[in-house]
């Protein structure tokens, strides 16, 4: 299914509201939807069980916390929200992650891409609606933590 295919099928209630009109809520409710099939995979597998409802969660908490603040007219009362919904989508990135040795690499690499998308969004809106820049999105990779993946000495 495209995109396009994707949106198509949505109601029109969700699609003619005017919060349809922010890029980041459109990339939030897709990972809720992409967020069923993942979840579904992660139960199936014993190991990780326990671990299927958080990114379930943490995603749908994305879209949520957006709705809510773009409902408020106060600037300060919208980046409150958008914040919440930051900090979801870093959870949720976090949990995606750790299904990483579950879920095949194809779909962890698309939801960890479209999560980071939707993080870059919120950390523009936010200051935005704030008035004061946020941190900025930290590199993938980090040099000193490389020798916390060499073997430990034997004693």
């Amino acid at each position: 299914m495209t995109f396009e295919e994707w949106v198509a099928s949505l109601p029109v209630e969700l699609t003619g509201d005017p919060l349809w009109r922010m890029e980041v809520y459109r990339l939030a409710v897709l990972a809720g939807d992409l967020a069923w099939s993942d979840v579904s995979a992660l139960v199936r597998d014993r190991r990780v069980v326990s671990l299927a409802d958080q990114p379930y969660r943490s995603i749908g908490s994305i879209g949520a916390n957006i709705a809510e603040g773009y409902s408020h007219r106060s600037g300060k009362d919208q980046a409150r929200f958008y914040e919440h919904a930051l900090g979801s989508a870093r959870e949720a990135r976090s949990w995606y992650y750790q299904g990483s040795h579950v879920l095949p690499e194809v779909v962890v690499t698309h939801r960890l891409e479209l999560l980071t998308r939707i993080i870059r969004l919120l950390l523009t809106i936010i200051p935005a609606e704030r008035g004061y820049k946020l941190a900025e999105e930290a590199e993938p990779y980090s040099p000193d933590l490389a020798s916390l993946f060499d073997d430990p000495p034997m004693p």
